[in-house]
């Protein structure tokens, strides 16, 4: 079973006879070590305390019975990796006809899943807090002020606290209707009005972050830590 904040997410779940409800990730209605499994994806990284999501790690463990796992992906600060890029920085020109792929070892689904839309993006900073601070590709500073800058859609990340765009498709209009938002100029009021865009924070992780915060906690052990198509994923066991 699954379950999410948005109520309007989990009610499509329920029109395709999936079992999920709504909660919150810092309080999950489910009894302590009543789970074999439990999957984060693209979770964890909307919360904007180094506390909160510590937190959201712990009652993830809390739910695993004794040698249960759990998977958490969570979007990295370093898009070009090894120097490769991710295929979030390869598809610049914002084609929305490929499906990017996550392949998970457990499950592989279409990586517009795990984002806020095919032209939503991330950036990110290195302030990392922890004591070995010294991380290749790194290097980028946190906002001087209490302003978070916006990210511009695929490109390198230079705060790891940010604001990404959310494209709402359709706009305003009328189910049923089209619009052909070609009539209007790019940029223009009109064209804004149409398909306003609302902004998400995000903080994007650097290498060696997340494992840290799991490494934390003394009732699980990492099983394994890598990078994936520009995202930072834990494999957890409970103890």
């Amino acid at each position: 079973f699954g379950c999410d904040r948005s109520k309007n997410l989990v009610n499509i779940c329920g029109e395709k006879n999936f079992q999920a409800f709504v909660c919150d990730a810092l309080s999950v209605p489910i009894r302590s070590g009543s789970c074999d499994a439990c999957i984060s994806i693209a979770v964890i990284h909307h919360f904007s305390t180094a506390e909160r999501r510590l937190a959201t790690i712990r009652e993830l463990a809390r739910l695993l019975r004794p040698g249960g796992t759990a998977l958490i992906y969570v979007w990295a600060m370093e898009q070009e990796y090894k120097n490769q890029k991710s295929k979030y920085l390869k598809e610049k020109n914002g084609s929305k006809d490929k499906e990017e792929e996550i392949n998970t070892g457990m499950a592989k689904r279409p990586l517009s899943d795990y984002m806020t839309d095919s032209s939503s993006q991330n950036s990110a900073s290195c302030d990392r807090r922890l004591n070995d601070s010294k991380d290749e590709g790194c290097d980028a500073k946190p906002a001087a002020d209490s302003r978070l800058p916006v990210h511009t859609n695929r490109t390198s990340f230079h705060s790891q606290d940010l604001l990404v765009p959310w494209h709402l498709k359709g706009g305003t209009k009328k189910k049923g209707e089209s619009v052909d938002t070609e009539v209007f100029p790019a940029g223009s009021k009109e064209l804004q009005e149409l398909s306003p865009v609302f902004h998400r924070y995000y903080h994007v992780f650097c290498e060696g972050e997340l494992e840290a915060a799991c490494r934390s906690l003394d009732c699980v052990r990492v099983q394994k830590s890598y990078y994936d198509q520009g995202n930072w994923c834990v494999v957890l066991e409970k103890l």
